[in-house]
């Protein structure tokens, strides 16, 4: 079966790209700039643990809060469900599709099969519309195809992986509720909810503070690193085209932005968009300077990543600020 009148959400994030689907079909149509901006999803993590061979760079909020926080702000149901239970996580899924509801999907992207590059990552989101005997019709990125199908052995094995940011395969369906609201109602909201976080990070790897972090540690990566060449390579791509928007995600607030102040025609707003203009070009000169590396092994183009961290740092803090500061 498939989902009558379902028309796949064009997006590069993989949450929003499901999450939008999903509100697409009960007819809010949103651009995918403002879903993460009203799922307050602009942060950023630096990582990295014993296991991993290079460091991780986030430039969002932990997964699965993007989609809560668009239904918080936007007054809306989220149904959601785990269980340790492949039969039951079927159930899950195939119940709601047979309700009407195209139904969010978290997974490890590594077992899915039109995925070319084979890498571990259970934090993913599809949009699950269907399914026939031998295949899963879902919703991925732009980048993956947008319409694509996976087996339901593959599909199975993808949502039961365990690992970082996991789930114990996690679906999710959103209704409309009698009080939902406009969007134009809540952005200031969501963009004050969304700058207190940036500006408190509960540790020292999150938020500005986690950047003036990553200017230092990129050293110790340097110095430690086994494969300099793919490792900094893997990690600048990582940060401009596996599902970021580009820019680490600050594209997508960039535009946020703009479209927050088409709507509001608040002078403040549009001054916080042209200071992100700036910054997003700026985490693209980091993306090429950790390609430059990976070329050269030159340590000038990490001092010069480093230095450019450091303004980053600054500048998200200062601009965080004045949104905050103008909005009461």
């Amino acid at each position: 079966m498939k989902l009558e009148n379902f028309t796949p959400f064009i997006g590069e994030h993989c949450e929003t790209t499901a999450t939008g689907s999903i509100l697409q079909h009960i007819g809010l149509n949103l651009s995918e700039p403002m879903l993460f901006g009203l799922g307050q999803g602009l942060s950023f993590i630096y990582w990295k643990m014993k296991t991993m061979p290079f460091p991780f760079f986030g430039g969002r909020i932990k997964a699965d809060e993007i989609t809560k926080n668009i239904c918080f702000n936007l007054n809306l149901k989220l149904e959601m469900k785990e269980t340790t239970s492949l039969k039951k996580a079927w159930k899950n899924a195939i119940e709601a599709l047979e309700d009407n509801k195209p139904v969010g999907i978290k997974l490890d992207c590594y077992h899915l099969e039109y995925f070319i590059k084979k890498v571990h990552f259970a934090a993913h989101y599809v949009c699950m519309h269907g399914y026939d005997d031998e295949n899963v019709f879902v919703v991925d990125t732009k980048p993956q195809g947008s319409a694509a199908k996976t087996s339901h052995k593959n599909f199975a094995l993808a949502r039961n992986e365990k690992g970082p940011m996991s789930s114990r395969n996690l679906s999710y369906t959103i209704d409309l509720t009698p009080n939902t609201k406009k969007p134009q109602d809540v952005i200031l909201n969501a963009i004050k909810a969304n700058a207190i976080n940036y500006l408190n990070p509960p540790i020292k790897n999150i938020g500005f503070r986690g950047i003036e972090k990553a200017s230092k540690e990129i050293y110790k990566w340097f110095n430690t690193s086994k494969d300099i060449t793919t490792e900094f390579e893997v990690c600048g791509r990582l940060m401009e085209v596996a599902g970021t928007g580009g820019a680490l995600f600050r594209n997508l607030y960039r535009d946020f932005l703009k479209e927050s102040y088409e709507l509001l025609k608040l002078d403040f707003l549009h001054k916080a968009y042209q200071d992100f203009i700036e910054i997003a070009k700026l985490w693209n000169q980091v993306s090429k300077l950790f390609d430059d590396v990976s070329k050269t092994k030159d340590i000038k183009y990490l001092d010069k990543a480093s230095e450019t961290l450091k303004n980053i740092a600054q500048k998200e803090k200062v601009v965080m600020e004045y949104l905050l500061e103008n909005i009461k």
